[in-house]
């Protein structure tokens, strides 16, 4: 890519990395399920073989287990409205969030485990934790693909170096830890039942916090059925210490502390330091459902026949968007509302965030960067809104589409510090907050000079028809514009989901890591031909032979 407008900003560097269903793969109702696809732009001209006035782009397929059975035998496999299933098992897609540890990377899914890749080559290296570890969710068979519930967005715990998730069976969350080489370790949680889903986990110095998330999958949709309920109001929040963990055997019950929160919600983020109080901002996703896609015949908002462009789009939200900072006292129950952000003219349809992820930033945010795409009656279907009936309230509805904005808040109570529109037809995706001194002396790893997210830049991947472009912002004064803007003539990409930054692209060290030839104990239960098969990929990845497509 090159500088197509302004100048690239001294000192911003490191590696935007993005997650994306791969296009090729998706001949299903969902455009959440092709498999895994990943993006790295390096944001230092002339690296990686680019020439000097160039960023050099690079994207892959992961090559995982799942993939390479899929590319030898694509006519046993069967997308559905929650995955690819086929003989073998389903589809671990990774498609969904980048995830940075140190110099590894991971990416993940909510229905498998987290999936490591090569930060420089992009290619498969293992999976987290051997199946036998973990709990599948096992309906059908599963012989050699183990459906895990688990999260799109783990935690990296910056005190003890180890990853937290989560494994939930029959609604019963269990909670997941894992030092990066080796076993995965889990207790159930005592009383702690999931209704939906869990998209998120996030993290104090001291607590594991787990919510509900807003997806609903109902029993008649798993055989093509047609959605009955529209995705919960509100559900249960979790609390659990993690000290409390590390003092139980692994496999016991752990206790919880409850609460109940509403509106329904997708993303939250602790705030690390805990000594004033357990506090969590909540993106809430009110009224807007992911597990529901456009299809032939569907009517919008407005009673227009849908765009066939937009078939297998998720159902955008039919209320305005609500981000709120909440606290939870563990030792009353209680819960203090300390901030909201609403504004049913303006901000509609978040799409993701960009914030501090270093321990500092973390622990003292001061700017949360986020990026909504405007109201979009296309995007809500006539089906969408009579499932929902009374609880949209549309005399909130602007009387004309709106554009898409970067916005940002001030993290302590959530006004709006700043603010940028785009144009109507771009589709600003998951930004990056970079810092302006990253790697800075006397902080952690990810952390700039004066950490919190305000002193850095806000870099947003923006799809639009005439080709993908990354903008460039000042963290400090968004509503300024873009400083810089790097394109390519005649680009394209696909939707694409989370992003992530790294201080660098390093290649991956050789250390222990699951083989697939290691989960093989039950390829027995497959047809001979199919068996063969798994084999095949098991010999091909120990002697890394590239994806046969």
């Amino acid at each position: 890519m090159r500088i197509t407008q302004g100048s690239w900003p001294e000192g911003l560097r490191g590696e935007l990395i993005i997650s994306a269903p791969d296009p090729s793969t998706l001949d299903g109702p969902h455009p959440f399920f092709g498999e895994g696809l990943t993006y790295r732009l390096s944001l230092q001209p002339g690296t990686f073989g680019a020439p000097s006035d160039r960023f050099a782009w690079r994207q892959r397929v992961i090559d995982s287990p799942s993939a390479r059975l899929r590319a030898k035998r694509p006519d046993v496999f069967e997308a559905t409205m929650i995955g690819v299933q086929s003989p073998f098992g389903v589809v671990n897609s990774a498609n969904t969030a980048p995830l940075p540890w140190g110099d590894r990377l991971f990416t993940t899914w909510d229905v498998g485990r987290p999936t490591e890749i090569d930060p420089v080559t992009l290619g498969f290296l293992g999976e987290v934790g051997h199946r036998d570890q973990w709990q599948p969710f096992e309906v059908m068979p599963q012989p050699v693909l183990p459906l895990i519930m688990s999260t799109a967005h783990p935690v990296i715990d910056p005190d003890r170096d180890v990853m937290w998730t989560v494994n939930t069976l029959w609604g019963q969350l269990h909670v997941v830890r894992w030092d990066g080489e080796g076993p995965v370790q889990w207790w159930p949680i005592e009383g702690a039942i999931i209704p939906q889903s869990v998209h998120t986990i996030t993290q104090t110095r001291n607590w594991i916090v787990v919510a509900d998330c807003a997806f609903k999958v109902e029993p008649q949709v798993l055989s093509g059925g047609e959605r009955t309920e529209p995705n919960n109001y509100g559900g249960p929040v979790y609390l659990i210490r993690k000290d409390a963990l590390e003092a139980t055997a692994p496999g016991q019950p752990v206790p919880c502390s409850a609460f109940e929160l509403a509106p329904e919600m997708n993303h939250y983020y602790g705030v690390y330091d805990d000594s004033d109080g357990i506090q969590v901002l909540f993106e809430h996703t009110e009224n807007s459902d992911i597990a529901m896609a456009q299809r032939p015949g569907d009517v919008d908002a407005l009673g227009r026949p849908c765009d066939p462009a937009l078939m297998g789009l998720y159902g955008f939200p039919m209320s305005p968007d609500r981000t709120t900072l909440v606290q939870f006292d563990p030792s009353t129950g209680k819960v203090t509302h300390r901030a909201e952000s609403l504004d049913p003219q303006r901000l509609w349809t978040r799409q993701l965030n960009a914030m501090d992820w270093s321990t500092e930033g973390m622990s003292n945010p001061v700017s949360h960067h986020l990026v909504h795409q405007g109201w979009r009656p296309e995007a809500i279907t006539q089906r969408l809104l009579a499932l929902y009936g009374d609880r949209v309230d549309r005399t909130l509805w602007p009387e004309e589409e709106t554009p898409p904005l970067v916005v940002t808040l001030e993290r302590q109570d959530l006004t709006v510090t700043s603010e940028y529109e785009l144009a109507m037809d771009d589709f600003p995706s998951s930004p990056i907050f970079v810092p302006r001194d990253p790697d800075a002396a006397g902080t952690s790893r990810y952390a700039g000079s004066d950490p919190g997210g305000h002193d850095g830049w806000v870099v947003v991947p923006i799809i639009n028809d005439d080709g993908f472009r990354v903008e460039v912002f000042d963290a400090g004064d968004v509503g300024s514009g873009p400083v810089a803007t790097l394109a390519e003539p005649g680009m394209k990409v696909p939707f694409i989901l989370h992003s992530a930054w790294m201080l660098r692209a390093e290649p991956a060290q050789d250390r222990p890591r699951l083989r697939f030839a290691d989960e093989l104990a039950r390829v027995g239960e497959l047809p001979d031909d199919l068996a063969r098969v798994a084999h095949e990929v098991a010999a091909d990845l120990d002697e890394g032979v590239p994806i046969g497509r």
